[in-house]
């Protein structure tokens, strides 16, 4: 083991212990949280580090960056969770298999339209991203917006409703916008129950406030720095 897959697997350990933690104070097994390694400005070779180390779910969040790594790395889950443009839809859906930002109808359909001219064999996994202050500048459907986008989503026929993803917004306390989007996850369960199932993913959480997102339901946290530490951003 080299010395740079050495750091990363004690960084794993590490991350693995607080989601087992945090579960712990929950009443939750630790097989209830999804760990999704975001990989934004690390290379490749970190990316198959942490499979081999069997992390075999991976976030990106610049398509630029995201479908080279995709073309090089095989056998992992790419979830792309950045702020998408419609114009790379056709990209995206070429080789991720989730996306966690849906945040309009404008691009609901684009993903749609470019995963059908795609021909994907199955659904390309869809969330909507919720703006919890309802600042439009950052991204996410806002108050009233989140049903009609989920909705958007679950009438597809390219895409699966799997739930619903945010980031705690500046200034809040990481508890009161987990439990908002406990909530939001709520009705969008009680809502779009159907025969593909009910879309129960809570993405939240990052390295700073994971243990709080796990409290408030989170099945997917999304981890950058604690896992890979701070490097030189890529060109």
């Amino acid at each position: 083991m080299d010395a740079r897959t050495s750091e990363i697997a004690a960084n794993l350990a590490a991350v693995r212990e607080r989601i087992t933690a945090a579960c712990r104070a929950a009443g939750r097994e630790p097989d209830s949280v999804t760990l999704v390694a975001i990989t934004k400005t690390y290379p490749a070779e970190d990316v198959a580090r942490l499979a081999g180390l069997g992390v075999l779910d991976v976030g990106e969040n610049r398509d630029q960056e995201a479908a080279p790594k995709a073309a090089a790395v095989s056998g992992v889950r790419w979830h792309f969770v950045g702020q998408l443009q419609r114009n790379k839809a056709r990209s995206v859906v070429s080789y991720a298999d989730v996306v966690h930002s849906v945040d309009s109808l404008r691009l609901a359909d684009a993903l749609t339209d470019a995963a059908v001219r795609a021909g994907r064999e199955t659904p390309l996994g869809a969330l909507v991203q919720v703006s919890l202050d309802d600042d439009e500048r950052r991204g996410g459907a806002v108050t009233g917006a989140v049903e009609k986008v989920a909705e958007a989503i679950a009438a597809s026929p390219a895409l699966r409703l799997h739930g619903v993803m945010a980031v705690a917004p500046l200034g809040w306390e990481p508890g009161e916008a987990f439990a908002r989007l406990a909530a939001i996850s709520s009705r969008i369960q009680q809502r779009f129950c159907g025969p593909d199932g009910v879309p129960d993913w809570i993405s939240a959480g990052m390295s700073n406030d994971l243990e709080s997102a796990i409290l408030h339901g989170s099945t997917h946290v999304r981890v950058g720095s604690a896992l890979l530490g701070k490097r030189t951003p890529l060109g």
